[in-house]
């Protein structure tokens, strides 16, 4: 069986795989949560040659519920495959995701093609900008969509509910790792909801300390980062809305991780919405 890609790929790799004739299809994720339509602009513009483009409020993510579902609702997982085959993904397909954020948008759908049981997958390591500084091609061109019979299969990648975030919380059944800054981790600034701090008993665990300039640290600076939690099998990640808690997953599959943290996707845009849930502020538990 040929090689495949299941964390991270660098550019050099993938230009290999884009000159080769073996099946890739290429996703860009780029987005701003404050200007959403960004991302695709900047992909009408250039994107690696034969990119589509993966919105991250409507390809990634369902309906969302007013008042009860965080901002980026997993899809139904019938809908997503579809949407995938219809670009080409399929059993024996390497699939590569980029963005220009570190892989902090990418992270999202490779995890949500791991949880559907497509473990082909890897994010560009160092984004769009390590290819253009590679001096690599890019265009305008639209690609061309390839038909395919893409099946979900059932994963060690798990997304957990509310509920079972609530029920933990007494018990500490569950160890919560929180990827987002140290500021909105500690409640002193929530620029996106209604309520600032963390679920109680959650450690801090910010997403960008999994890199240096832009690219992912070496393999033994993340285990080194992810000790303390390497052997348990309880480790939950969580966000803002389900998405950069998908960068310590990678992170942590990436440095050898045994078994695979699980994802809560509502993250703290659901969590801060219903006022009679707990909320902590503060450094991060010892």
């Amino acid at each position: 069986m040929s090689h495949f890609w299941q964390t991270l790929i660098d550019a050099e790799e993938l230009f290999g795989l884009l000159e080769s004739e073996r099946p890739l299809v290429l996703f860009d994720c780029r987005h701003q949560l404050t200007a959403p339509e960004a991302g695709l602009q900047a992909w009408q513009e250039s994107h690696l040659p034969g990119a589509f483009y993966a919105h991250l409020d409507t390809d990634q993510a369902g309906p969302k519920v007013p008042g009860v579902s965080g901002r980026h609702p997993l899809p139904d997982r019938e809908i997503l495959a579809k949407w995938l085959g219809q670009r080409g993904v399929e059993t024996g397909v390497q699939v590569v995701v980029y963005d220009d954020a570190g892989g902090a948008i990418a992270a999202r759908l490779w995890w949500m093609l791991q949880w559907l049981g497509h473990e082909q997958v890897a994010v560009l390591n160092g984004g769009v900008q390590a290819w253009q500084n590679a001096n690599f091609p890019m265009d305008n061109e639209e690609p061309k969509m390839r038909l395919a019979n893409f099946a979900a299969k059932k994963s060690e990648y798990v997304a957990i509910e509310v509920d079972q975030v609530e029920d933990s919380i007494a018990s500490r059944e569950l160890c919560l790792l929180d990827a987002r800054d140290g500021a909105r981790y500690r409640g002193e600034v929530e620029p996106f909801g209604p309520v600032a701090g963390h679920v109680p008993g959650a450690h801090s665990m910010p997403f960008a300390e999994n890199l240096h300039e832009g690219f992912f640290k070496s393999i033994d600076e993340l285990k080194q980062r992810f000790a303390n939690y390497s052997e348990r099998g309880d480790v939950v990640c969580y966000c803002g809305s389900g998405v950069t808690g998908c960068h310590n997953i990678l992170a942590m599959v990436h440095a050898g991780m045994e078994k695979v943290p699980a994802l809560y996707t509502g993250s703290w845009s659901e969590w801060s919405l219903d006022s009679t849930r707990p909320v902590a502020t503060g450094a991060s538990p010892g």
